[in-house]
């Protein structure tokens, strides 16, 4: 395929295009010139595009069942040499970060305190539930209770797949629930059943009252300084729901080995024997685990709606109040499933009746919500690109392949067509850093980045972003033999039809290229004969 021509260099070029001036909200939007020599600090990269080849569908597009319409290609300017570093591969471009601010051995050091106290904690509960159940009740209540959390963790991970969180942090939150916050949890409801009894009062009081207030602050606890400490890790209510629901479901785990192995058979076995102690299990089981394994993570989901609220505002007392209003409800709704569950001691009925009334309404809206936010991040993807888009950084077609899942797979499947699995890997990363880039200008518009320091190093994020992009294109451009060649300069298309000739074309309204298409040869003709079309006789 012949290679595309260097971007100063179009037929007919348009060297002076006026650009609308960007929506309002803090930070310049690196506007950029088709023609003109790269942004000062960047790498030279054209604005050219690569346009795959194919008819435009009419009306809405069908993104599931073909690759996306556009592939962005990448050439050197014909600009001379500067002297500025170039990025020919995607390893290069990543290791041009922005250096951390912070020190190696500062960083360090928190590392090892963050590590110590997390792995003290799990040692301590497992020397807890061992010593008092006996080791055979630990390894059987570990082996049911880790049953759900497979399901618990793949659900989470599944619902972030537009921008999937660094592992490091979702490690540290599930471990942060499964270690500290069972075992601050443990120490205080002990103590307070202790002090309950000291006074005479009833064991409801700490299931209802103290259990709910203890278990929920500690499981926010993990997040809150994950938010604290990495605020750019939380991106939206997506992100919050994520690390907290992480957070719940290790100290789930954790929760269900104490009732399955010690509780359940331990203490049964001991008393009636090994048969006893199984039908215990397995009654526990289908009640924790069958119908209310999704309570804690759907309880400590509300702190992390608050903490994603609080992540897209700029206001200080939301920052502040939207946190401390989703704990008070992941306080309220852990109260009430135990009040229901203390009541139907006495009368069953209730326990039935809150969790098909209450408790799965809740389960279910909640479901529906987080999908919902999980489609607004692509829409708010193809949003904010569209302003990089008029930029020249890139086309539209691309921006619209961004907007949903399906046309994300679609997207990797022709890159892992025409590149192997590096295009499919180069793709992947391309898609994530997109939704980076759109995430962090919107954050930029609501002024998130409200100090100077904080903007420049928004600022810094995203011009390596945009260099990152530029550098996955290369993996997988150039490599289709039915594509075009196409250059998109932020408002036409300069397309090089059959004949040679380079036409300028204005982006339809729809996100498809308007490039020529080969009409398909015409079916060979039916047979005719006398009295067709009824049979022949």
């Amino acid at each position: 395929m012949t290679e595309l021509p260097p971007s100063g260099t179009p037929s007919e070029p348009n060297r002076h295009d006026e650009r609308s001036a960007p929506p309002p909200g803090d930070g310049a939007f690196p506007q950029r010139s088709p023609w003109a020599a790269p942004l000062a600090g960047s790498p030279e990269v054209s604005p050219g595009y690569q346009v795959a080849f194919g008819k435009p569908p009419s009306g809405e597009p069908d993104w599931n069942a073909a690759a996306p319409d556009v592939v962005p290609n990448v050439t050197e300017d014909a600009a001379p040499d500067t002297g500025e570093q170039r990025y020919p591969t995607a390893a290069l471009a990543l290791a041009a970060a922005p250096p951390a601010k912070r020190s190696d051995r500062r960083r360090l050091w928190t590392l090892i305190g963050v590590s110590s106290c997390i792995a003290a904690c799990g040692v301590a509960m497992l020397a807890f539930l061992g010593f008092s159940g006996g080791w055979t009740a630990l390894v059987i209540g570990v082996s049911a209770a880790i049953i759900p959390v497979p399901v618990l963790v793949s659900c989470f991970l599944w619902l972030d797949r537009y921008e999937p969180e660094p592992v490091r942090y979702l490690v540290f939150v599930f471990g942060w629930g499964a270690c500290v916050a069972t075992a601050v949890a443990l120490a205080v409801n002990t103590g307070g059943a202790l002090l309950a009894d000291r006074l005479g009062l009833s064991d409801s009081i700490v299931a209802v009252l103290v259990a709910p207030l203890i278990e929920e602050s500690m499981k926010a606890l993990g997040p809150v300084l994950l938010f604290w400490r990495r605020p750019r890790a939380f991106s939206g209510l997506i992100d919050g729901i994520v690390y907290c629901g992480l957070s719940a479901t290790g100290f789930a785990m954790v929760e269900n080995i104490l009732y399955l192995g010690i509780k359940g058979y331990a203490d049964n076995a001991e008393s009636d024997g090994p048969v006893s102690g199984a039908v215990a299990l397995v009654g526990i089981f289908v009640v924790r685990i069958l119908m209310t394994g999704f309570a804690h993570p759907l309880f400590t989901s509300m702190t992390g709606i608050g903490l994603g609220i609080a992540s897209r505002s700029s206001t200080k007392s939301v920052r502040w109040l939207a946190p401390i209003a989703g704990v008070l409800l992941a306080m309220l709704l852990h109260g009430s499933w135990n009040l229901m569950s203390v009541v139907a001691s006495a009368t069953p009925w209730v326990l039935l009746y809150g969790y098909f009334a209450v408790m799965m309404p809740i389960f279910l809206c909640m479901v529906g919500f987080a999908l919902w936010q999980r489609s607004n991040e692509g829409k708010l993807t193809e949003r904010m690109l569209t302003e990089y888009a008029r930029a020249g950084w890139f086309s539209p077609p691309e921006v619209a392949a961004l907007g949903t899942l399906g046309r994300r797979l679609s997207a990797r499947r022709w890159a892992r067509r025409v590149a192997g699995d590096p295009g499919a890997k180069a793709m992947r990363a391309f898609q994530f850093d997109a939704t980076k880039l759109a995430l962090l200008r919107d954050g930029l518009y609501r002024g998130l980045d409200n100090t100077p320091s904080r903007r420049m190093e928004a600022l810094a994020e995203e011009r390596h972003l945009l260099t990152a992009l530029a550098a996955y294109r290369q993996v997988f451009i150039g490599r289709d033999p039915q594509a075009p060649l196409a250059v998109w300069d932020g408002s036409r298309y300069h397309i090089t039809f059959p004949d040679g000739m380079v036409r300028v074309l204005a982006a339809p309204p729809t996100p498809v290229v308007p490039v020529p298409v080969v009409v398909p040869p015409p079916p060979p003709p039916v047979p005719m004969y006398a009295g067709y079309p009824y049979p022949y006789r």
